[in-house]
């Protein structure tokens, strides 16, 4: 499929009222999907913190960083990839605003473009090192979901892409903003490890769209692997790098907060082997426990390497 056919396809059958010409309102924020901006929100926001620099006469940077990883960019990205999945949508989410016709024609597309120029325009404000992570962070959006990259389709890709322009861009991003420089390098080393661990959230992500996924050709990694070697997979590339996270701690002489790190893995594995007895059930229920202990291990790091060069 081309880039061409793939934004000009017609819209799927929608059991919505043919006279709809304007989105619903609350179909445009569903769209945007907020449940998926605090992941990219929290981590600029670790990102802030990892830079050891006084927040006083740097709320702006905060505030208007934030919003730009989350409501901003993040929002974009679902727009974008709800538009470049709708087809798909149709079988896994039919009530979803696009193949319902609550958004109607090529609304989703429009929004998505018009989002990604205003993200553009608001990081300018942010800076070079803003400006230019918000120019990545657009082009991973769209080379994740459009045809003919559409990275979406590899499993191992796909979740990479994902993990890290949701966790190591935006850490990298928050600590860049408010040193005006490129961040030390334990900054950049715990970005790195962090998004390379989300591997395994989207990997676990990737199971309620299952279905669609195998008949639309989205080769995911429950599609292509079955979801008991896809959930256990997923388990080792979230453990691996927090276990060298653990080490770096150690290694740097922070070792309370290592401590901390270990205590919230013990505490995940304990989740996982409820996860796996039935991945694809628990997936959903692993996503609301174990990530929340991911995630605030997050912090807890940034806390770690404050000043560390």
């Amino acid at each position: 499929m081309s880039v061409t056919t793939d934004l000009t396809h017609s819209e799927p059958e929608s059991r919505a009222s043919p006279l709809r010409r304007l989105p619903e309102p609350r179909a445009v924020l569903t769209l945007l999907k907020p449940i998926t901006w605090f992941p990219p929100m929290w981590a600029y926001a670790c990102g802030v913190v990892s830079a050891g620099v006084s927040l006083s006469g740097n709320w702006v940077l905060l505030v208007l960083g934030v919003i730009l990883a989350g409501p901003i960019v993040c929002g974009m990205s679902q727009a974008a990839n709800d538009w470049c999945d709708r087809h798909v949508d149709a079988i896994n989410e039919p009530d979803r605003p696009i193949p319902s016709g609550r958004i109607p024609g090529r609304w989703g597309l429009w929004i998505a473009l018009a989002m990604s120029v205003f993200a553009a325009m608001v990081g300018l404000a942010l800076g070079p090192w803003g400006f230019g992570a918000t120019l990545v962070a657009i082009a991973a959006a769209w080379a994740y979901s459009v045809e003919p990259i559409r990275m979406k389709r590899s499993g191992w890709w796909g979740p990479g892409l994902v993990g890290l322009s949701y966790e190591s861009l935006p850490w990298f991003t928050g600590a860049a903003v408010l040193t005006a420089g490129a961040p030390s390098w334990p900054v950049v080393i715990v970005a790195l490890l962090y998004g390379i661990g989300a591997h395994g959230i989207m990997t676990l992500n990737d199971f309620k769209a299952l279905e669609g996924d195998r008949q639309m050709g989205v080769n995911s990694l429950p599609v292509t692997l079955g979801p008991e070697r896809a959930a256990k997979l997923a388990c080792i590339v979230m453990v691996v790098p927090q276990i060298v996270v653990i080490g770096l701690l150690v290694y740097w002489n922070v070792p309370f907060y290592a401590l901390a790190i270990g205590v919230s893995l013990a505490l995940q594995l304990a989740a996982m082997r409820v996860m796996l007895r039935d991945p694809k059930a628990k997936a959903p229920w692993y996503n609301g426990t174990g990530v929340m202990l991911y995630v605030l291990g997050m912090m807890v790091t940034a806390v770690a390497i404050r000043g560390l060069t």
